[in-house]
């Protein structure tokens, strides 16, 4: 089952099942996160209490079409205060992702068997981010990207900041979670992401990884509910101008990573802080695949396109201007 969050055209928020080219209206809820709340209530999967709660009547359908096209769609899972969202993501994750990293910020050594960072994290990845169940494994890179107010809707342009160097994609597997009442994490299902950071500032040196992340970031339009594939191929395109300019294949999915999803998933939520009742967290589980590794410079202007044929529809954003708020000179003293 695919799931979606969007606006009626009365700004009403509603929760929607895909159904081919419409979409069939969950009622009594008009967020993901009240449907969450409410199976968990319940003892129902999500998708259960999905399919309780739709009508399947004509009368509440809408068009799917036209819910993109008017840019009524939302990020398939939100809070209504974004403080209580937390965006994290983990690199390192996905086989070939080390040698992209290097490709971008590593000048070969005198001495070639000297091993880098990079390498040898994801080295502790190959040979121990796949323990077995019940077992602890390997623990990932993690970085911090913000909460619910960098999230940008499916549709929507990701502001770029005057001071960013960089405006690169990075086309990933999301999941998305909720903390119950007694500080129980569930996932709820998958989505498509572009975690968008800036690669230029990170390529100066691997310590900037973390300015580098904070950046805006955008995920769905659907939500997968249910097993994942464990081999998924997707496509991630950059258009300029209405013309491709580049493109290029991506896998993810457990087949192609060197972590176990549970495996990171566990070393998120060990800390106690990301298990406060009622938050939603947003986790990116890292990309092996990125344009700026072939060389590509975006622009103001510029087109995300990411694809991926279990999640329906693509995932599309553009590129605008940010203008700072604060001036080099801005901070107040008290």
């Amino acid at each position: 089952m695919r799931l979606i969050q969007f606006e009626d055209r009365q700004g009403g928020r509603k929760v929607g099942i895909v159904n081919g080219k419409a979409i069939n209206v969950v009622s009594q809820v008009s967020t993901m996160r009240e449907l969450a709340l409410l199976a968990i209530a319940e003892g129902n999967s999500l998708e259960r209490q999905a399919q309780l709660l739709n009508s399947n009547s004509q009368d509440s359908q809408e068009d799917y079409a036209a819910i993109l096209k008017e840019n009524r769609i939302l990020a398939p899972l939100d809070h209504e205060d974004p403080a209580h969202c937390l965006v994290s993501g983990t690199g390192l994750t996905h086989l070939g992702s080390a040698s992209t990293r290097d490709k971008m910020h590593q000048k070969l050594d005198d001495d070639e068997s000297a091993m880098t960072d990079t390498m040898r994290m994801f080295k502790w990845g190959l040979e121990g981010g796949r323990p077995g169940r019940g077992k602890v494994g390997a623990q990932p890179e993690w970085f911090y990207k913000g909460d619910g107010d960098i999230v940008v809707n499916p549709g929507a342009a990701f502001p770029m900041p005057e001071f960013a160097e960089d405006a690169g994609e990075e086309p990933e597997l999301t999941g998305l979670y909720i903390i119950d009442n007694d500080g129980q994490p569930h996932r709820l299902g998958f989505a498509i992401g572009n975690e968008f950071s800036d690669h230029v500032v990170e390529r100066k040196n691997y310590l900037y990884l973390a300015h580098s992340k904070l950046r805006y970031c955008s995920f769905g339009p659907e939500l997968l509910v249910g097993d994942l594939p464990t081999n998924l191929v997707g496509m991630s395109r950059i258009r300029r101008d209405g013309r491709v300019i580049w493109e290029k294949e991506f896998l993810s999915g457990q087949d192609n990573m060197c972590h176990a999803i549970e495996n990171l998933e566990y070393h998120h939520f060990k800390y106690n802080q990301f298990l406060r009742p009622g938050d939603i967290h947003v986790h990116f589980f890292g990309t092996a695949t990125l344009s700026f590794a072939d060389g590509v410079r975006t622009q103001l202007g510029d087109c995300f396109e990411i694809s991926l044929p279990d999640f329906g529809e693509p995932l599309v954003n553009g590129i605008a201007r940010e203008q700072s708020r604060i001036a080099i000179d801005g901070i107040k003293v008290l």
